[in-house]
């Protein structure tokens, strides 16, 4: 690890700056083990794009030795140029804290800290405690993650309690907030990120249409964790721009994307309440950008071509040049094994 426990907020500050997309695992032809060079490829594309890093997602049905193998395999194909989070949303606190002690030894940087499906709080101090019993039994930085798909709106109307969070932030090795919820607008934002000033955590809407407001005036430097990669090396290369107050350039970028980024809205309301990503979609939208693709384990929702169609032509319309490649071959993958 590059920092200590007690460095962590420090470290982070200065070494969490950019977009934090998703990688997740790529399988074999028979869905039996990890596809290697799949995920292999999938790092060096995101390098490439320029991606500070990504969520190592653990929701496609990898058991605990083989989401560790995914870890080790990210880690030694980036070879220090690229940053990994742990995707803390397992079945018990007891795995994520095991996977988290794992990261530690294997190099990854960090831990996005949700919460067990079974995870049902009766009080807003058990909450707190979920949090602080993971972050203080690790040394990662961990990122804090709020949303409504944990089920604690019964706490607070924007969908997770702030209080919790609030406390929270002053853990040693608690860096950041992944905050996502107060929708519809960002008045939910503005009010969290008053409520954590002083309390040295990076503030991050992981909602990339917001962030020309967001980098401005709450200084978000971090953007994650979402599948950014579906425009390609684009949301990088804005927020960048955002960061180095070349904000006319930056706009330029945001508005040429906008077709796709209404394609995404429109395409993920299809499925709302279902509390379940669409993880099967997310993996051909990176495809379609050179990601490798491939079959993934159930469960995951079923693709079908309208949605592949819905997703892929508004990226011609936003300017970028795809490969004419039939959808079979997403089924594939670019490193079939």
């Amino acid at each position: 690890m590059q920092y200590s426990r007690a460095e962590a907020k420090e470290w982070a500050s200065a070494n969490w700056r950019g977009v934090c997309n998703v990688i997740m695992p790529s399988y074999s032809a028979d869905l039996r083990r990890l596809n290697e060079a799949g995920i292999r490829h999938d790092v060096r594309r995101n390098i490439e794009l320029g991606f500070w890093g990504a969520l190592l997602v653990s929701e496609c049905g990898t058991s605990d030795e083989e989401y560790r193998r995914f870890m080790e395999i990210a880690v030694d194909e980036a070879k220090g140029r690229h940053h990994f989070l742990i995707h803390g949303t397992f079945d018990t606190r007891a795995q994520i804290i095991a996977m988290a002690k794992a990261g530690e030894e294997i190099g990854v940087s960090g831990l996005l800290l949700g919460q067990p499906n079974s995870f049902y709080p009766r009080s807003e101090d058990e909450v707190y405690e979920h949090l602080a019993g993971v972050a203080n039994s690790t040394r990662l930085a961990v990122c804090l993650f709020a949303t409504v798909q944990m089920n604690l709106a019964r706490f607070h109307p924007s969908g997770y309690p702030p209080r919790p969070l609030v406390k929270a932030a002053d853990i040693p090795n608690v860096v950041a907030i992944k905050y996502e919820v107060g929708r519809p607008g960002i008045a939910g934002d503005l009010e969290f990120w008053k409520m954590i000033q002083g309390k040295r955590i990076l503030f991050s809407d992981p909602l990339e249409a917001h962030s020309p407001l967001t980098v401005e005036m709450f200084g978000q430097q971090w953007m994650g964790t979402s599948n950014y990669e579906y425009w390609g090396g684009a949301v990088p290369q804005y927020f960048k721009l955002l960061l180095e107050e070349k904000f006319t350039e930056a706009m330029e970028i945001y508005w040429r994307i906008n077709p796709a980024r209404q394609a995404r809205v429109a395409i993920q309301a299809t499925f709302a309440g279902a509390n379940f990503i669409h993880r099967y979609l997310w993996k051909y939208q990176g495809w379609l950008h050179g990601y490798n693709g491939g079959p993934m384990r159930q469960p995951v929702m079923k693709l079908n071509d309208s949605q592949m169609r819905t997703v892929r032509e508004p990226l011609l319309k936003s300017g970028f040049n795809l490969a004419d490649e039939d959808n079979a071959t997403f089924y594939v993958g670019r490193n079939p094994c």
